[in-house]
């Protein structure tokens, strides 16, 4: 029986309302920091582990190419990240299901990212009070897809992995991780993407609100 459902955040229950490249860009602009990429944003990502902010990412975008002058890589990581939060629009509809969700199930959310990003995302959003339990990697020993992330969320909602299912729109941090946690998983779909066949069913980015609770019903 489902006792317990968990969210991820970004793309499966809000969306920024224009693309990272753009966010970048206007982020730096903020910070007066040299334009960057967003494709050297993401391999400066893969480089650097994030637990508190995003500060080591710019601090190695800004010294690798000797770019960065005087600029403070927190005061970009701080821009960026009040740029992401100002951007970041709920679905249609799933604030509204958040609280119908909590009169039958224990509700969690399951973020991968640093604590000050994804912290102040639910502060700007409103959401602090929405969840039973909600987590951030930056929190905890290791990120989706790691087990023990997946195992974190469940200890805070007191429930076993049989008894939960976890919504998300990654393949390999959502899918992959909550299924080799031992949890059901219902995939968003985003953008077109092609279903996966681990997940337990699938949704529509755009109709989750409308049709998600009616899968978990069917669980």
């Amino acid at each position: 029986m489902v006792r317990a459902v968990v969210f991820d955040l970004d793309y499966t229950l809000a969306v920024p309302n224009r693309d990272r490249a753009t966010i970048l860009q206007d982020a730096t602009a903020a910070a007066g920091a040299p334009s960057l990429s967003r494709e050297d944003y993401l391999e400066a990502h893969r480089r650097n582990l994030t637990q508190e902010s995003r500060e080591p990412i710019f601090r190695d975008l800004l010294e690798d190419r000797d770019a960065g002058g005087d600029v403070d890589p927190g005061a970009v990581a701080t821009a960026y990240r009040e740029t992401i939060a100002s951007a970041l629009e709920p679905l249609p509809g799933v604030e509204a299901m958040l609280a119908d969700l909590r009169a039958g199930y224990r509700v969690g959310l399951l973020t991968n990212g640093p604590v000050r990003a994804q912290r102040d995302k639910l502060r700007t959003l409103g959401w602090v009070d929405r969840f039973d339990a909600a987590l951030v990697t930056g929190e905890l020993e290791a990120g989706k897809p790691d087990p023990r992330a997946f195992e974190a969320i469940l200890e805070a909602l007191a429930v076993t992995p049989g008894e939960a299912v976890y919504v998300g729109d990654e393949i390999e941090a959502d899918v992959a991780g909550a299924t080799g946690a031992g949890m059901a998983v219902i995939q968003v779909l985003v953008d077109g993407r092609d279903p996966d066949p681990r997940a337990t069913a699938h949704v529509d980015q755009a109709a989750i609100a409308t049709d998600l609770p009616a899968l978990l019903e069917s669980l």
